[in-house]
């Protein structure tokens, strides 16, 4: 049982350690956690992908990733295309304070369509979520012999509670967000964030 709890141990740590980092979909996530828009629907989405490739990669799918080149350069430009477009709205956002913060009533189901669709993009259009999680995740749980699937469970726990804490528990940061100023600063960063990853995706294909 010890030997379990370690390996599952493991498998937390190196999940956590890998998805932690700042990225797109962490930005995205944590704006729509303050925002208190469809957050439910995004954790889901992040944490339900999270586990499927995470399973692709402890059942050995990895080597298949890395096999096709061209898919994966071809997923590297549509995702950098995504995200620089995600990345100047934001950023339009920014010298048009008036449409950050909360959204009416009225766009509510719009801007809950708009969210899972670009949560899904974000997540299965970038190429590193295939290489970081399916090959170099499933390579260390190939390590672990017949406990491997112990240590991707492992993985998939800290998927789910990184982003259900991150989504869930950035609402405490939206009294701190009342004022347009601090929604330019923020729309600001995840601008700069989405522009730099995607240059970083495109220039890397």
């Amino acid at each position: 049982m010890s030997t379990a709890l370690t390996t599952a141990a493991a498998g937390f740590g190196t999940g956590l350690s890998l998805i932690v980092a700042i990225g797109a979909q962490n930005a995205f996530v944590l704006r729509q956690g303050i925002r208190r828009d469809a957050v439910l629907a995004v954790v889901a989405i992040c944490a339900l992908s999270d586990a499927v490739l995470i399973a692709l990669g402890v059942g050995g799918v990895g080597a298949v990733v890395v096999a096709w080149p061209g898919a994966l350069t071809a997923v590297g430009w549509i995702g950098g295309a995504f995200l620089l477009g995600y990345g100047a709205l934001a950023a339009r956002r920014v010298f048009r304070p008036a449409t950050a913060g909360l959204e009416t009533e009225g766009e509510a189901a719009g801007s809950r369509r708009r969210a899972v669709l670009t949560c899904l993009a974000m997540t299965w259009l970038n190429p590193h979520v295939y290489l970081d999680t399916v090959f170099l995740l499933g390579s260390v749980a190939a390590d672990h012999g017949p406990l491997r699937w112990t240590f991707g469970l492992g993985a998939v726990l800290a998927s789910v509670c990184w982003f259900a804490a991150l989504g869930f528990g950035a609402r405490l940061l939206s009294r701190h967000l009342a004022r347009p100023a601090a929604w330019r600063v923020l729309d600001g960063l995840v601008a700069a964030t989405m522009i730099v990853l995607g240059v970083t995706l495109v220039a890397g294909t």
